[in-house]
């Protein structure tokens, strides 16, 4: 028996020892504070999913992860595209032995990542039957595909063989795009995730289910998946990988990240685990406890770990934890849905007759950004006067909203116009019918703020409000749905130019990612004539001219932009925050972390 205890014992110490000797795998813990909607690229419309995928595709350009401003780089592409002197033809060469994670859709072989692999992602966009959220990013460009689009939607299956004249693919590492006209954005667009190339043979094989099944050549593959709960990435063992080199230029945080990094071999890290918690509170906590690494964003409790001048809290510079912060180059707005009806119910705030404009103008005059900011955001937040947001090109900081707070000139419109008092105090309709605005947020904390921010808005001009309440997912389909009558939304930079927000309220993006669903000729025509133009004065005063439009027909409220406090722990190495990348996994490292 003794002989026995003693080669147990032995045997459990050489066990421990051999854990011990086998290094301790570098998994980065974040959270998202929404549940995703899918992976698979040309029928996603939310940031989170976007983040997801865009650590597990290739896109054919991406950013240097430190210049600033945001600065294109190769990709998959060997090189920038060559560009023709029209402006018009984009081709890309392809890198050779870039190869797809292994799946059985596969059957076996080694899969490589070829130009007909983006040529068919591009082409995903058109296909009705995806019913993309993003594809405004195409539609319109490219010789010959709405044509192929258009006999889909008149009844005919999209044939994604039929040859066309703008996407060719002339051999396996060369992909050529010709464009109807010359497109100043056209390789942003190609830098942007949900562009990434696509196995034809993995969406075949999965069918519906692909947005759970997403293979890509990108430098992690999804391991495991509980949807709206947990997501779990893990090391690709078939990327090629990359070296850490980036310039840091004079920026004196970049030159201790260069310190750190340089010629690390990336991904430095094994793999990512996202849970998805909603609460602020429950992800302050799980940071707070060592259970998260990094935090992007924890606005509603600032006051708790910073001082008023955005530093951190001693207690929190003792142990170690790194504060990376930046004012995101995005738009809150509060929208209203501008057509006639809401499903098939009458949809008071919706139309461009003058009382229906004075109603939304009133709406608008009602709420109190300077709360949002002071209450909600704990002043984590700055004034958005402007639909294009600071750091992005076409941005104006002169610019001033002329939609003011004025609760007392608000009433007085509305009593202008006819939306008179009953007994029970709430106004009625011109035409004397009832008058309730439907406001639709999501279940959580957060929108618990905005809705009491809102009712007590709409309480001060006398019009009866209800709350409706979505989850993220579901909110996100009835906007493109037109079925939401008024909602806050965000909308983050794709890529850093002004079109990418002007484009937030182009009739043809109604159903994408015009979630106003405004339809103005004139803001259309101005919208047209500036996509043919190159930044600059011309193109700013047709901005000018459209933004101003937009206020006078008050299909929006804007309200703020955003401050990022990304919360690192000690032993995370290499993070700040991309102005334009939605996830910066691939350039991190983590260090042992220390016992405690």
């Amino acid at each position: 028996m003794r002989l026995a205890a003693r080669l147990l014992a032995l045997v459990a110490l050489m066990a421990a020892q051999a854990a011990l000797a086998q290094p301790e795998s570098k998994i980065l813990r974040v959270t998202f504070q929404a549940a995703e909607t899918g992976f698979d690229p040309a029928r996603v419309h939310d940031y989170y999913s976007g983040m997801i995928i865009e650590a597990i595709y290739d896109t054919l350009l991406t950013y240097d992860y430190l210049a600033r401003p945001a600065k294109l780089v190769p990709n998959a592409a060997a090189a920038l595209p060559e560009v023709s002197a029209d402006g018009r033809t984009y081709t890309f060469r392809i890198r050779k032995g870039i190869s797809f994670a292994d799946d059985p859709a596969f059957k076996g072989r080694k899969r490589e990542l070829t130009a007909q692999d983006f040529a068919y992602s591009i082409r995903r966009f058109y296909d009705p039957k995806n019913r993309s959220p993003y594809a405004f990013l195409f539609t319109g460009k490219i010789i010959g595909l709405d044509e192929l689009a258009a006999r889909a939607k008149a009844g005919a299956k999209f044939d994604y063989d039929a040859p066309v004249a703008g996407l060719q693919t002339p051999d396996p590492y060369t992909l050529v795009v010709r464009l109807k006209q010359p497109d100043v954005n056209f390789d942003y667009v190609l830098a942007f995730p949900l562009t990434a190339g696509v196995a034809r043979e993995v969406i075949e094989a999965y069918g519906e289910e692909s947005p759970s099944h997403p293979v890509g050549s990108g430098p992690f593959l999804l391991k495991r998946y509980v949807r709206s709960s947990k997501i779990v990435l893990a090391r690709n063992p078939s990327y090629r990988g990359k070296t850490w080199d980036f310039d840091p230029g004079d920026n004196a945080r970049f030159k201790q990240i260069a310190e750190r990094m340089h010629g690390k071999r990336l991904p430095a890290i094994d793999g990512v685990e996202v849970s998805i918690m909603e609460e602020t509170q429950s992800r302050w906590l799980a940071f707070q406890r060592a259970e998260t690494d990094i935090e992007y964003q924890l606005w509603e409790v600032a006051p708790t770990y910073m001082t008023d001048d955005g530093r951190l809290k001693p207690e929190f510079v003792r142990r170690g934890i790194q504060l990376d912060r930046t004012v995101d180059p995005e738009v809150i707005y509060l929208f209203f849905n501008m057509q006639d009806k809401v499903g098939d119910a009458p949809n008071p705030v919706g139309g461009f007759g003058r009382e229906r404009i004075a109603l939304r103008r009133a709406i608008a005059m009602s709420y109190n950004v300077d709360d949002q900011i002071r209450i909600i955001r704990k002043g984590q937040a700055v004034r958005a006067q402007y639909p294009i947001p600071p750091g992005v090109t076409g941005n104006d900081p002169r610019y001033t909203s002329v939609i003011p707070y004025d609760p007392r000139a608000a009433n007085a419109l509305l009593d202008r116009y006819g939306y008179k008092k009953g007994p029970d105090g709430y106004r009625r309709q011109p035409n004397g019918e009832a008058l309730v605005i439907r406001y639709t947020s999501t279940p959580t904390e957060r929108d618990r703020q905005f809705d009491e921010l809102t009712k007590r808005s709409l309480d001060s001009i006398g019009i009866h409000m209800e709350i409706q309440k979505e989850r993220f997912p579901e909110y996100l389909k009835a906007q493109k749905q037109c079925r939401v009558m008024m909602g806050h939304q965000a909308w983050i930079a794709d890529y850093p130019d002004g079109d990418n927000f002007m484009q937030l309220l182009y009739g043809a993006n109604i159903h994408e990612s015009n979630n106003a669903c405004y339809d103005s000729p004139e803001f259309n025509k101005r919208y047209e004539r500036s996509r043919q133009l190159h930044p600059g004065p011309e193109r700013d005063r047709l901005y000018h001219e459209m933004t101003r439009l937009m206020e006078t027909e008050t299909a929006w409220l804007l309200t703020d932009s955003r401050v990022r406090n990304s919360l690192q722990q000690p032993w995370v190495v290499g993070f700040t925050k991309h102005p334009v990348l939605h996830a910066e996994w691939l350039y991190l490292d983590l260090e042992p972390k220390p016992a405690y």
